[in-house]
């Protein structure tokens, strides 16, 4: 099996800067890309960031100029970090990883979380 475990989080006062990192464990083959989830209450779960495997990014709009997304694939570890913090980014940040799994498939894991909470 594989696991996420994601780090990083906490409370921090608008205009801070925090950085997440999940580290992928297990069986792993190879990881074509790691992505970054939030979803704050009532609200839906927005894609912040991809990363893929050849090193290209995505990210969301809302964040774009604010977060960046690296991995270390010696390490199976994507890390966000976020600069300029608002209130809005408050939300539990979830890791996802497109994981090809040593003689099986390829299988999406999620983290457990880790949660941002940023004050005004």
């Amino acid at each position: 099996q594989v696991q996420l475990v994601e780090s990083g989080g906490g409370l921090v006062q608008a205009g801070r800067s925090l950085r997440l990192s999940c580290a992928a464990s297990g069986t792993i083959f190879s990881i074509h890309a790691m992505c970054w989830y939030r979803q704050a209450p009532g609200k839906q779960r927005e894609l912040v960031a991809t990363i893929a495997s050849g090193g290209s990014t995505n990210y969301a709009d809302s964040v774009k100029g604010r977060f960046t997304i690296s991995g270390d694939n010696a390490k199976n570890t994507v890390y966000l970090q976020m600069n300029i913090l608002k209130p809005e980014d408050t939300a539990g940040y979830y890791c996802n990883a497109d994981v090809h799994l040593k003689f099986g498939p390829n299988v999406r894991y999620w983290g457990q979380g880790t949660q941002v909470t940023v004050s005004s």
